[in-house]
């Protein structure tokens, strides 16, 4: 007698796959990118699938089904990954380096401190400032302060030139 009961499971095809043409699926597939990703609509916190779904002049099932085909994740992962992405890209940017990790979490659009935490870990399995911390590591040229750009104090413009008026 068997201890345990065992059935294989059987991936079974997703409705969703099927719901949309795969031109229609091309299509929304480039007005997603363009819209999350080029227009950076990721950053704003209360830009949702209803939303993009209104943008595009289509519904939420398909854009459900887009993401979830072509992306391989929903799509709060969807926009999480795009914002951790610029996150990792702030984190080693020495011209924000004084931000706080709250200040970079709501730049890349989360709502809050904890979500950002719990979504960085879940893309890269390390804390945003353990991240920090190893590129400051592995690249010791993070650490030197950035470089001011524009005039000095008190230089408005100002020639220190002399004329030499002899003939």
């Amino acid at each position: 007698m068997a201890k345990y009961n065992i059935t294989e499971i059987k991936e079974k095809e997703a409705s969703y796959r099927t719901l949309v043409s795969p031109q229609m699926m091309d299509e929304l597939e480039a007005r997603i990118n363009d819209v999350i990703i080029i227009q950076k609509k990721y950053r704003d916190k209360n830009y949702s699938a209803k939303r993009l779904a209104e943008d595009l002049g289509t519904n939420t099932r398909y854009i459900s089904a887009v993401v979830n085909v072509r992306f391989h994740m929903n799509y709060t992962s969807l926009v999480n990954y795009y914002r951790i992405r610029e996150a990792m890209t702030l984190l080693v940017d020495k011209r924000y380096r004084d931000l706080t990790m709250e200040e970079i979490s709501d730049t890349v659009g989360f709502s809050n401190r904890q979500s950002f935490y719990a979504s960085f870990f879940k893309n890269t399995g390390m804390t945003p400032r353990e991240y920090k911390m190893k590129q400051m590591e592995c690249h010791p040229v993070l650490q030197d302060k950035p470089k001011k750009r524009g005039r000095k104090p008190g230089s408005k413009n100002k020639t220190n030139r002399v004329w030499d008026n002899r003939k």
